[in-house]
């Protein structure tokens, strides 16, 4: 009987330290929208947070509609605990103008930008392209 403390103890330990990384991984909302991608291929879905809705924004500096909306976006983020905002940024370093040709434009269909889709909480896509334009657009403040 003595030896049961000893053993659940050990238990308890294996466990969480089995458990550490998949603790380590789960993601969080920062501070300010993350700038990802520079036009290399991306995997959204390792930027989603659980329990958020995630707005991917397929963005360029060199795309004066991108540019208009990224102050709103930003806003957005601040302003909604419930909504993380992250900017994929399509132009690889080295290329001047929207690069359409990137790894990542390509990986996603890219032939417009701002290119949305908004992944709910739960992790699945709710909406992309011209629908999910709108449904971002409509969470901005006047």
């Amino acid at each position: 009987m003595k030896r049961l403390p000893f053993i659940a103890a050990l238990v308890v330990a294996t466990v969480a330290l089995n458990l550490q990384p998949l603790l380590a991984e789960t993601r969080v909302k920062p501070d300010k929208p993350e700038r990802i991608s520079f036009g290399q291929p991306v995997n959204l879905a390792d930027y989603l947070v659980p329990g958020k809705t995630v707005v991917f924004d397929f963005t360029s500096e060199f795309c004066p509609p991108c540019r208009a909306i990224s102050p709103h976006l930003d806003k957005l983020h601040a302003n909604r605990a419930d909504v993380v905002v992250v900017k994929v940024d399509i132009n690889r370093p080295d290329v001047r103008g929207i690069d359409w040709g990137s790894p990542v434009a390509k990986q996603y269909g890219m032939n417009s930008i701002p290119h949305f889709k908004v992944y709910g909480p739960d992790g699945q896509l709710q909406a992309e392209g011209k629908p999910a334009r709108e449904l971002v657009t409509s969470w901005f403040e006047d």
